[in-house]
């Protein structure tokens, strides 16, 4: 697939303050990028809108396949998400979860359920229930889980949270490993570390709230 997806003057508000606003800009397969901004600055709201799980109080999101236009749900097949906000299922196993994911996605080409428990170094934990994953343990398997599936868009949000220095270089080697030609990665950040390999930067301090 070569995804391109096209904002119109995307703006979002919340009551009369607008989070961004006048965003035109176009992603394009084969491309990286980074969204910037401090916390609270509306990476997250933005980031939502391009997934089209929100929709823009302004503009046009436009998602296209060489000159077909896709529907909604055509882009939500095509999409996978790793954020803070994404629950796990607690009462699976790793190896359930694992089996439970990939009924609904493909796994990405050359990829398979045992290099992927070997990626993520915790086979002796395949049988572990997610509950008792520590932080840093269910944030790798979010990022495994979103990164490894055969989707077109992979949007990564503060993608190190709750990794310590040796799963921050695990992260950067599974984006190595993973960022296709084929694929567009957007990362949400205010850490350099995080962004660093992304093609394109983009500021929401750029498009800043206006009040009405």
């Amino acid at each position: 697939m070569n995804l391109k997806i096209t904002l119109k003057d995307i703006g979002r508000r919340y009551n009369n303050e607008w989070i961004f606003r006048h965003i035109d800009y176009t992603f394009e397969s084969g491309k990286s990028y980074a969204i910037l901004g401090h916390n609270g600055s509306g990476k997250s709201t933005f980031l939502k809108i391009l997934s089209s799980s929100l929709t823009p109080s302004a503009g046009e999101l436009i998602y296209t396949n060489g000159d077909d236009i896709l529907s909604i749900d055509q882009i939500y097949q095509e999409l996978s998400l790793a954020a803070p906000y994404i629950e796990l299922i607690e009462e699976f196993t790793l190896a359930e979860l694992i089996d439970f994911h990939f009924k609904f996605k493909k796994y990405l080409p050359g990829f398979n359920k045992d290099n992927v428990v070997d990626l993520l170094g915790l086979r002796q934990a395949l049988d572990k229930e997610i509950r008792y994953f520590s932080s840093g343990m269910r944030q790798r398997v979010k990022l495994v889980l979103a990164c490894c599936s055969a989707s077109t868009l992979v949007l990564l949000d503060e993608p190190t949270s709750n990794l310590d220095s040796e799963g921050e270089a695990w992260y950067l080697n599974l984006v190595h490993l993973t960022r296709l030609k084929t694929r567009i990665f957007v990362v949400c950040s205010n850490q350099e570390k995080e962004y660093g390999f992304c093609d394109k930067t983009i500021s929401i301090l750029d498009f800043k709230s206006q009040r009405i």
